[in-house]
C-alpha cells in the first residue's frame, strides 16, 4: 500500500505538471474518501496550492460532517471556505413541474459541482473528484454532480483499499470510523443503499471485473447496477450521421 500511495502522489504531480496547472479544489465532505483525496493532493502539489470547499445542506448535513470537514482542512493546512448550498436550490421550487425524489438528490450534487468549477475558473484550480474505484464501477456518483472532475484521484483504489489507505496515512480515525454517507437525504448511507457492506460490495465487483458472474442475489443486483448505469462511465455519446 504503501508504494500505491508513492505512484498515486507521483501520478497527480505529473498530470498537474503535464497540463500547465498549480492549483486544485476539492469538494470537503468530511468523509472518508474526500479526506483521503484531499491529502494525497496536499502530498502532490503543496498543501498550499490545495483549497477545499464545505458546501453543507442545511437541516440534512450533520454539524459533524462539517466539523470533520473542518478537521481535515486544519489537519492538511489547507484554506477552506464555508459554502451552504440552500440558497442555490431555491429557485428550482420555482420550477414548473414538481420534482422527485432523484432530481432533487441530484441538483445538490450538481449545485456543489458548479461552485466548484466557479471557484476553479475563479483561480485557474483544477476540480479534484473524489469517487473511489468502487463507486465508479457502480455508477454510484450523479452525472455532472461529482462526477463532474477534472482528475479522479481514488479511482483505482477499491472503497476497502480507500480505507487501508486512510489509515496508513494516519488519518483521524473518527472519520475512517463512521459509517459512509453522502447525506443527500436524512438517514442516508451509503450500504444501507447500496444493500451490502463494502468488503462484500467489493468482493462482488472484483470477481464482476475478472468476468465472472455473481450467482446470489445480492451479486445478480450489484452486476445489474454496473450495467444500468454504464453510461455513466462512457463517453458521451456521439450519433453518427454517416
Amino acid at each position: 500500500m504503501e508504494n500505491r500511495y508513492s505512484n498515486i502522489v507521483k501520478e497527480i504531480r505529473a498530470y498537474f505538471k503535464e497540463n500547465r496547472f498549480k492549483k486544485a479544489v476539492i469538494g470537503l465532505s468530511g468523509g472518508i474518501d474526500s479526506s483521503l483525496a484531499a491529502k494525497l493532493v496536499a502530498d502532490a502539489i503543496g498543501n498550499n496550492n490545495l483549497a477545499g470547499l464545505i458546501m453543507p445542506d442545511k437541516g440534512v448535513t450533520s454539524l459533524t460532517s462539517v466539523q470533520h470537514a473542518m478537521k481535515i482542512a486544519n489537519m492538511l493546512k489547507i484554506r477552506y471556505e464555508l459554502v451552504g448550498i440552500n440558497s442555490y436550490l431555491k429557485p428550482y421550487k420555482k420550477l414548473p413541474w414538481r420534482e422527485n425524489k432523484t432530481a432533487i438528490i441530484n441538483t445538490k450534487s450538481r449545485a456543489r459541482a458548479n461552485i466548484l468549477y466557479n471557484y476553479a475558473n475563479t483561480h485557474n484550480a483544477l476540480v479534484v473528484g473524489t469517487s473511489n474505484k468502487s463507486e465508479l464501477m457502480l455508477g454510484y456518483f450523479t452525472k455532472y454532480g461529482d462526477g463532474a472532475v477534472d482528475i479522479e484521484v481514488l479511482g483505482d483504489l477499491w472503497k476497502t483499499e480507500v480505507f487501508e489507505m486512510a489509515r496508513l496515512l494516519r488519518l483521524p480515525e473518527e472519520i475512517i470510523a463512521k459509517e459512509p454517507s453522502a447525506e443527500l437525504f436524512h438517514g442516508h448511507t451509503d450500504e444501507k443503499e447500496l444493500g451490502a457492506k463494502y468488503d462484500t460490495i467489493d468482493k462482488i465487483l472484483k470477481k464482476i471485473k475478472s468476468g465472472r458472474r455473481p450467482k446470489t442475489a445480492l451479486g445478480k443486483r450489484i452486476l445489474r447496477r454496473v450495467k444500468d448505469n454504464e453510461h455513466k462511465r462512457n463517453p458521451i455519446k456521439v450519433i453518427s450521421a454517416k
